[in-house]
């Protein structure tokens, strides 16, 4: 048996083993925007909050944005506000579009201890998805189309698990982050296109067979959480809109590679934004719906790898 002493100099160098260990892995937690200026103090995963953005505090507009364009949100707010210097305080969620649509329909949203009343001038999503609520809720007074989207397979760089499509994501080898089609739009799609990549049979393999034996996890907001489970290596691959792909690359040079979706099998999102009926702030609300529709907002949305509307 060892020693007393001996066991606590074991412990107290495994305790610090694990703690180089843990120093020494990067850091991919989000958020991944640059902060606004003021006191900094977050402590990812406990005290971060990663899709509330700007000013909660009497703000001047309030635009619902569908979460997978948490990216953009930073250079179009400045550039709307550099057109419009009037509006100083703007606030923006960048939660899943089903999410945000139960927080308007409910009247709030409460966040760990944070609740939050605030009412949208402005709410974005799939334009799908803003007919449908059109047609159920009559929200909107008037509509625009701003940006296309592609899927693509996001993978860790190097592609381990040598997948080549949809197909393999049914492998029982390959451990997949699928939104959850509950509240995320995306996920529609992504089964659409397992059907045409391999029938029902893929789909239900990847969707209640791999989910029941808990290879497939199911998001619950699948923008921060399917790329950062491949960053630290919990899923071998995740269905993701393009730019969630090209935005780990190309911005953030994170180690992770883009698997294409050939045509055939693909689906496309066109991404509506929505003026309020009953916004708190109409008149910014109709500057915004303006704004993107301009050159500049246009411009930011191709350098983050959006595709035109049209």
């Amino acid at each position: 048996m060892r020693h007393p002493v001996a066991r606590l100099l074991l412990a107290a160098s495994c305790a610090l083993t694990f703690a180089a260990s843990a120093a020494s892995r990067p850091d991919y937690l989000p958020p991944w925007n640059p902060p606004p200026a003021g006191m900094q103090f977050s402590v990812p995963p406990f005290d971060a909050i990663a899709d509330l953005h700007g000013d909660i505090v009497d703000p001047q507009l309030v635009v619902f944005f569908a979460g997978n364009q948490f990216m953009v949100v930073h250079d179009l707010v400045k550039a709307f506000q550099q057109a419009h210097p009037g509006y100083r305080r703007v606030f923006v969620e960048t939660l899943p579009p089903g999410i945000l649509a139960k927080q308007i329909e409910s009247g709030s949203l409460v966040m760990g201890n944070l609740r939050i009343t605030l009412k949208p001038d402005v709410y974005t999503a799939g334009k799908a998805a803003i007919a449908a609520r059109q047609k159920q809720h009559g929200w909107f007074v008037d509509t625009y189309d701003y940006a296309r989207n592609p899927l693509a397979i996001l993978v860790a760089r190097g592609n381990p698990k040598h997948i080549e499509g949809l197909k393999d994501l049914g492998r029982a080898d390959v451990r997949v982050s699928m939104p959850n089609p509950a509240w995320e739009g995306i996920a529609r799609q992504i089964e659409a296109s397992y059907r045409k990549a391999g029938g029902e049979a893929l789909d239900n393999s990847i969707m209640h067979t791999k989910v029941d034996n808990g290879s497939t996890f199911l998001t619950h907001i699948h923008h921060r959480q399917s790329p950062l489970r491949v960053l630290q290596g919990e899923s071998d691959a995740a269905p993701v809109w393009s730019t969630e792909a090209y935005f780990q690359q190309q911005i953030l040079h994170h180690p992770v590679e883009t698997v294409a979706i050939p045509a055939a099998q693909n689906a496309v999102a066109t991404y509506t934004a929505a003026r309020m009926k009953n916004a708190p702030h109409e008149q910014a609300a109709k500057d915004f719906m303006a704004f993107m529709q301009s050159p500049a907002a246009a411009a930011i949305y191709r350098k983050y790898g959006f595709l035109p509307p049209h």
